[in-house]
């Protein structure tokens, strides 16, 4: 076990770093470090996740550098390199875009779109460049039933979900500027 993760760190960071890149990190770098340590339930091996965003070739634990955007971004590479392995039927981002936006967004939303060719996507997102490349959008609402506070949800038609697009572009009284961008998004 400890041969093979010692085998597989370098590619694995490659790969990572390359998506980093597309989704607007170009500068970022992940750096996986393995330190032998006592056998325990997990084999020989420590690992630790290093993280450099600004290429200063100061790796530091991921935990203690990394942003909320670039954490999204970041799990959303290896949860793409996954999903390419383990053939999981279904992914679920919640939020992935945190943090993110313009660009960035995009870039997210081909690499999810990409991820849908092969598996179901679930995605709980407020950036209108992820929406726009959904095959379905969901609109979840809370409102007032019997005295209590009940959560739905509905499909959204193409009709709604341009409106709803525009919405995330503009706030809730869509401009004719937003609802043109998410009719072309």
């Amino acid at each position: 076990i400890s041969a093979n993760r010692t085998a597989q760190a370098k590619p694995f960071t490659d790969k990572v770093n390359n998506l980093l890149a597309q989704v607007g990190m170009p500068n970022a770098q992940l750096k996986v470090k393995i330190v032998t340590s006592s056998l325990n339930t997990y084999g020989i091996d420590e690992i630790d996740f290093l993280f450099d965003a600004n290429k200063s070739n100061r790796f530091e634990p991921l935990h203690k550098v990394a942003s909320g955007g670039e954490l999204s971004r970041l799990m959303l590479s290896v949860k793409s390199l996954v999903a390419k392995k383990l053939q999981l039927p279904t992914l679920i981002f919640d939020e992935i875009d945190t943090g993110i936006s313009g660009e960035a967004a995009k870039q997210v939303g081909i690499i999810m779109k990409e991820l849908s060719a092969g598996h179901q996507l679930i995605a709980i997102t407020h950036q209108p460049q992820i929406a726009a490349k959904a095959a379905a959008h969901y609109f979840v609402y809370k409102h007032i039933l019997k005295d209590k506070i009940t959560t739905s949800i509905r499909r959204l038609n193409n009709d709604e979900r341009i409106i709803a697009i525009a919405q995330m572009l503009s706030g809730e009284k869509p401009t004719a500027a937003a609802l043109e961008n998410a009719r072309e998004m």
